[in-house]
Parts: C-alpha cells; structure tokens; sequence
C-alpha cells in the first residue's frame, strides 16, 4: 500500500517491565507502575492501595527489590528511590512485568503468560530501553514485512521516543491550548536526521509509524538548531502545519486524547470521523493490540 516515494520512520524505543507486585513491612500487598525515571534509581510510580504509606517507608517488590518512598506527589504517585540503582534495568527485565493497559487483565498471571506479555507488548525492533508502554504502530510489523520493505528498496530510519504515560493522558480541559503535555525523552542520530531532510527536498513521503515519531521529528523541526537528544511537550491538535512528515500509520485511539487530535490535524476531522464511523461499523479493534489505519 506504501507508494515508491516512501521513507518509513520507525520509533525503536524498548519497553521496560515497569509493573511491580510488591508489599510493605506489614505484610500488606501492593503493586507499583513505575512511570518515569527522574534520575539513576529514582522513578514516579504509580501505587495500587497507596493510601497508608508514608514518607521514608521501606517497600518490597519481587523476589529482591528495595525502594523508599520518598514523597507523595500532587496527582497521586510516589517518588520512590531504588536500593539498586546501577542495575535496575537487568533486575526489572527478570522480575517485573510487562506493563500492559488497564483494560487488559491478568489476574495471577503466572511465568508463562508473563514471558509472553513481556515479548507481545514489543516492537520486533525495539533496541533502547525507557519506555512504559509500548509505540503501539509498530506492533503490526513483523520481520517479514521488514524484510519486504527493503526488497521494495523503501528506506527505513529509526528515532527514539520513550513513551511515558501522558502521551495517554485524556484532556479533561475545554480548551485544548490549557493541556499540558507530560514531557517525554527522545534521541535521533545526527546522520539519520540529515537523510531525513535529504529526502524531503527530493521530494520523498516521510511516513511516520506512529504518533510518537511526529512528535519527535515535529519538535526537531522546530528547533533553530537540531537538538539530537532531549525531550519534549510538543501537543499537535488542529490547526497545525506540519514540517517534516507527509503519511502517518496509527492505530484507532481513544475519544478526547492529545493522539486522536494529532491524527485530526493531518488529515482533517471530517476524514478522520469517517475513518472511524467505518471502524465502529465494521468492529475494528481498538487500542494496543488493536486494528490500524494508514493516512497518506
């Protein structure tokens, strides 16, 4: 479906097993969604049965992790401080779990389903670790179809987006422009952005393989001078003039999200309600593992 002239972008993030099944001193059980890493060690996280603990308690997850809770924050999450800290990617790839969205249930998953959740909730090409919930886009691809991409000889470049919990975030203000967008790391290789740019004035489509690779290209776009590393609150709703991409393949999202006027502000909001008036019609999937549609 791609025509000739396509160069596919890719956001290679890795997701992180960031849901943790844990207690307190007391023996009462929690469980924990980490949510973004402040620094080395130190994570937002978001707490189930939350209510009685306090400032300094010691927390147990797994089998051997150790967090402080250090402080509460205004929305509800902990700052929590890992006993751990230099190789707490290796212990969360070994005794965490895959965190999957709240209308997906797994209640007492046992080893199996845990392994499967951790490989499924992952691109094929995920190569750098940080993301808490997977760029979902890129779930449709398989190596095969990667493999038929470079037989066509259509160009695949990757950036990095670690996908945090507010690019989810439902905006419950009656006026987009008061929205705040949660801030989010991205990296681009200087080399790579600069073949993007060569493609464009040969007049190449740029096709995004979701919305968090607009966001990254998008942001660089802005920028006098390109920051290849960093983060970003770029919100994308209509009226919007994109700079650098020409397609996009999304999957179906949620009403009243910050994605759903992204899409809006590429292909209008009459095209999009039209897309997904056929969705509902037709009983597409929604969501993570959900159908998905190509805007070009």
């Amino acid at each position: 479906m791609l025509p000739d002239d396509t160069v596919l972008v890719l956001n290679n993030t890795k997701v992180l097993p960031t849901k943790l099944l844990g207690k307190r001193s007391s023996g009462a059980l929690i469980e924990a969604l980490l949510t973004r890493e402040i620094e080395k060690g130190r994570w937002e996280a978001l707490i189930k049965k939350a209510k009685k603990i306090k400032s300094g308690e010691i927390l147990f997850f797994g089998k051997t992790l150790k967090a402080q809770a250090l402080e509460r924050l205004e929305d509800g999450s902990w700052v929590l401080s890992f006993e751990e800290s230099t190789k707490l990617g290796e212990t969360l790839e070994r005794e965490g779990y895959a965190p999957l969205p709240p209308y997906i249930f797994r209640k007492n998953a046992d080893e199996l389903t845990s392994s499967t959740d951790k490989e499924r909730y992952q691109t094929v090409y995920a190569k750098k670790q940080g993301a808490v919930a997977a760029p979902t886009a890129g779930l449709h691809f398989t190596n095969g179809i990667l493999a038929k991409l470079t037989e066509r000889k259509i160009p695949i470049e990757e950036v990095t987006l670690h996908v945090g919990r507010g690019t989810f975030a439902p905006v419950k203000v009656d006026d987009p422009r008061q929205h705040r967008m949660h801030e989010e790391q991205y990296e681009i290789d200087a080399a790579v952005w600069r073949r993007l740019n060569l493609y464009q004035k040969e007049g190449r489509r740029i096709v995004a393989v979701g919305t968090t690779v607009v966001r990254v290209l998008e942001t660089l776009a802005r920028q006098g001078e390109p920051k290849y590393s960093g983060t970003t609150q770029i919100f994308i709703y209509p009226p919007f003039q994109f700079k650098m991409i020409q397609g996009l393949l999304t999957n179906f999202h949620l009403p009243k999200s910050t994605l759903l006027m992204l899409v809006a502000s590429l292909c209008g909001r009459q095209r999009l309600m039209s897309c997904y008036e056929e969705a509902v019609r037709e009983k597409y999937r929604f969501f993570s593992y959900g159908d998905c549609m190509l805007l070009i």
